[in-house]
């Protein structure tokens, strides 16, 4: 079986992936969308210069924790020759576990296209074609490639772009409905993602604007991609990954998780953070407000979130969250129907 083919029978079963988000997709991350339905999980955006340098740091990204059973490697950087060592490299460390490689051409972040890298890239062609070309010269698993729509405002490469990367051997593309200039502002144009699909014969993953797992459903509904990439759309939701394909396939609405299912979630996030990446626990303020969105009181508590040092002092704040937004909800929810708050 070809390495697209085994793309394309992934996503035939399975078509809702979670997205490598920098900042964010570290183990603990992945370990939690894992649980709740995710089939694939990307790492963080690895330098390949990093790699290339042994830096420890780096390599913290790219091995997959103990309860990992495979993951995705996404790579970044501007230099063939340092992909075709940094894909050998990664081969040897992660070992069988290695699903596949990706490499970024698509994030726009400024201190990164200013090197000639992520989305730089889609304004130099030649150079992401040797890129690639280098990265599966070495590669014995797949090698697929996320880009944008093209890098300048009004743009629309990507379906040449795709064609392009698919000659120089990429086994998947991975198109996000933004052009580099847009950053993540405006709405995902999602007609680029049908005409990326329809252009080449590999796979094609959609991105971009993915909230809700109807959102998911409809991507891949509304376009010819055999696959979606679901990033922000995770945030404090990890059931998005067991709503999407049941509402594809069985038409069965997305259920309302109470609030104690939530803060439950929060829990098991906050513990693999500390249990795998204890020095990533800074970001547990940021994806801790995620869980906390629509309860009451939220903004207060996320107040009280972004003052939390330790991970003694997130659990303490869950509890005291919990004793307070529980109660509510059975109140709110053991009104008669229909019954307004002022005549309750």
């Amino acid at each position: 079986m070809s390495n697209p083919d085994v793309i394309r029978a992934r996503l035939a079963e399975r078509p809702f992936l979670m997205a490598p988000m920098a900042g964010v997709t570290d183990a603990a991350y992945r370990i939690q969308m894992r649980r709740h339905g995710a089939p694939l999980a990307y790492s963080e955006m690895v330098s390949v210069a990093g790699l290339a340098y042994a830096s420890e740091r780096t390599w913290e990204l790219v091995l997959p924790a103990d309860e990992e059973p495979s993951i995705a490697v996404q790579l970044f950087g501007s230099k063939p020759e340092q992909f075709a060592s940094a894909v050998e490299a990664v081969e040897e460390r992660v070992g069988e576990k290695l699903a596949l490689i990706d490499i970024n051409m698509a994030c726009p972040a400024r201190k990164v296209i200013t090197k000639g890298e992520g989305s730089a890239l889609m304004d130099n062609p030649l150079l992401a074609s040797a890129i690639m070309k280098a990265a599966v010269s070495r590669a014995h698993v797949p090698v697929t490639a996320k880009i944008r729509i093209g890098f300048h405002t009004g743009d629309r490469v990507a379906p040449a772009f795709a064609e392009m990367l698919e000659d120089a051997g990429a086994a998947a593309v991975a198109v996000h409905g933004r052009s580099a200039k847009q950053l993540y502002t405006g709405a995902a144009d999602w007609s680029i993602i049908d005409e990326v699909a329809r252009a080449v014969s590999i796979p094609v993953i959609g991105s971009g604007d993915v909230f809700f797992a109807d959102d998911a459903v409809r991507m891949l509904r509304e376009t010819a991609a055999e696959g979606v990439f679901i990033a922000r759309g995770s945030y404090g939701n990890p059931w998005i990954f067991e709503d999407a394909p049941a509402l594809a396939c069985e038409g069965r609405p997305v259920p309302k998780r109470p609030y104690r299912e939530r803060l439950d979630a929060l829990r098991e996030h906050l513990s693999l953070t500390h249990r795998l990446v204890p020095r990533a626990m800074a970001r547990a303020r940021t994806y801790a407000s995620w869980y906390l969105k629509g309860m009451p009181h939220a903004a207060a508590w996320r107040g009280r979130v972004v003052k939390c040092d330790s991970y003694e002092d997130f659990c303490l704040l869950v509890d005291e969250i919990e004793a307070d937004v529980v109660p509510l909800e059975a109140a709110m929810t053991a009104r008669p129907h229909g019954l307004s708050d002022e005549a309750s």
